[in-house]
């Protein structure tokens, strides 16, 4: 019962084949399914009991097909990055940190603002402390 590593990531050996694949970066679970049909493999199967040559398949499979995790982020960086210096709309929301894809802002942006809450008190300071 040897651990399984694809593209650098260890996948759970608890979980189903399908559910575990969609711990790497770039592969959800739409595009495990499509995978496992290809190989066909029994998405049921728990991760410690793939084969050798299943487990080879699967790495030499998605190394070769996908672009997954350090070189996608690098792409999606890159495109983000492109899109700031040619100071696009979408680039200026990145850099600013604010919703890119048209969400309201005046409430409901904590994901992406941060859990920093700007509300000001009614304005009255509170007086001095007695001593």
């Amino acid at each position: 019962m040897a651990l399984v590593r694809i593209v650098g990531v260890t996948i759970p050996q608890d979980k189903r084949i399908a559910i575990a694949l969609t711990y790497i970066y770039g592969i959800g679970r739409s595009r495990a399914a499509e995978i496992l049909k290809e190989l066909k493999i029994d998405p049921n199967t728990k991760t410690k009991d793939l084969t050798n040559e299943e487990e080879n398949k699967l790495r030499d499979y998605i190394r070769k097909n996908f672009k997954v995790e350090g070189d996608l982020k690098r792409e999606v960086m890159g495109n983000i990055k492109r899109l700031k210096e040619i100071k696009t709309y979408k680039g200026t929301r990145h850099s600013k940190r604010l919703p890119v894809r048209g969400q309201r802002t005046k409430t409901n942006s904590r994901t992406v603002k941060g859990n920093v809450k700007m509300t000001l008190g009614s304005g009255r300071k509170p007086p001095a402390q007695k001593t």
